[in-house]
């Protein structure tokens, strides 16, 4: 019987580690299974938890108002030590790139304990971009003893970086699994969000769906995204509605509120919880993005996608031509969104393309290979 410790901080974590949650506690006889939550975000990842109907067994309860990385990594290494005392986890499994994930990793590696990293080996090569993820992910990529990467690409940065091949599976992304299983259990009748989202958009329409919020792209970049949109909407007035949204940090909700507000087919509403995303994302025709999670779910629902980032630790995407990397250069992101609006043929093309990503199985890949069993990895 192993005993593991999901350790978990962001909505994202929460998002792509829920299946793998419920699909290990499925096999009661081999897994003890506890999930401790950092709250590094604390509603958004509480929204989460319960559309999954994950109960957490620790709750570390840390956001704090203009909390900062020095004292969230103290504040959760130390926060972490009593409960790996008291539990004695085989393994402690981290999710990705966030400060929880490098710090329960670092506190697991100061306590003794194995870890297990999910959505390993992804890499743009540049510590600053995304910052502070980048590094994150480096530093618990090289404590992890077990790297389960999404892809073949993310399992040769692995290798390139000398990591035993032994300990490197490609299982998939366990955000496919995520979707698939989030999008049999949405609600519509019972979601306030996808009401309120009936009642104000026109789903006759074509809509392009947008989310942004990465930090590189604050002043300047934010300005030429918001121009970019307003020419789309001006463009195709009776046609599209495009639905944002909007990040509730100033840099995202002042420049977006001043340029987008008065556009009479650009719908500003409010951060959306998982289950009303999710749904929305099902219902758009395009995506337009800077979310590393949304250029792997889009591509399973047939969405075409516009990157808003110069580079990406996601370069399979790009490859198989299920995104397109569109900066934030104001030009790009109009002419590609309008291509796509006017050329079916090409739509049709870019939205059929295989997912590189997963088939939503990732998650019984990796309780397999916890459980020390053979496994066909991911092709």
């Amino acid at each position: 019987m192993k005993k593991i410790l999901f350790v978990v901080g962001t909505r994202p974590e929460a998002i792509k580690m829920a299946p793998l949650i419920i699909k290990c506690k499925q096999y009661p006889n081999l897994f003890t299974v506890k999930v401790c939550l950092t709250a590094q975000h604390r509603q958004m990842l509480d929204q989460v938890m319960a559309f999954f109907n994950i109960t957490a067994d620790y709750d570390l309860n840390l956001m704090k108002p203009n909390q900062n990385l020095h004292s969230l990594t103290a504040d959760i290494i130390v926060a972490l030590k009593p409960i790996y005392e008291e539990f004695k986890p085989n393994w402690v499994l981290v999710h990705g790139d966030t400060t929880t994930s490098t710090s329960a990793a670092l506190a697991a590696f100061y306590s003794g304990i194995s870890v297990a990293h999910v959505e390993a080996g992804l890499r743009t090569f540049n510590k600053l971009a995304p910052f502070p993820e980048e590094m994150n992910r480096n530093i618990t990529g090289r404590i992890a003893d077990l790297h389960f990467a999404p892809t073949k690409t993310s399992k040769q940065n692995l290798l390139n970086e000398a990591i035993n091949s032994a300990s490197i599976f490609i299982t998939g992304n366990t955000v496919i699994d995520a979707l698939k299983l989030g999008l049999s259990i949405v609600n519509e009748a019972e979601n306030n969000e996808i009401v309120q989202l009936k009642s104000i958009v026109d789903f006759n329409k074509k809509i392009i769906l947008v989310t942004g919020h990465r930090r590189e792209n604050f002043g300047e970049g934010f300005e030429n995204i918001c121009a970019a949109l307003q020419s789309i909407a001006k463009k195709y007035p009776n046609d599209v509605e495009i639905v944002y949204p909007v990040h509730l940090n100033p840099n995202v909700q002042i420049p977006v509120n001043k340029l987008l507000a008065n556009e009479a087919n650009i719908k500003l509403v409010q951060p959306l919880n998982y289950e009303a995303f999710i749904w929305m994302m099902n219902k758009s025709y395009l995506i337009i993005t800077d979310s590393g999670g949304v250029q792997e779910e889009a591509p399973s629902l047939g969405k075409p996608v516009l990157v808003m980032r110069d580079i990406t630790e996601r370069p399979e995407a790009v490859e198989a031509g299920t995104v397109i990397l569109v900066g934030t250069n104001q030009l790009k992101i109009t002419e590609t969104a309008c291509k796509l609006l006017d050329n079916k043929d090409y739509y049709t093309q870019m939205s059929g393309k295989h997912n590189p990503y997963g088939d939503g199985l990732a998650s019984d890949r990796i309780v397999k290979i916890l459980n020390e069993e053979k496994v066909i990895e991911y092709a």
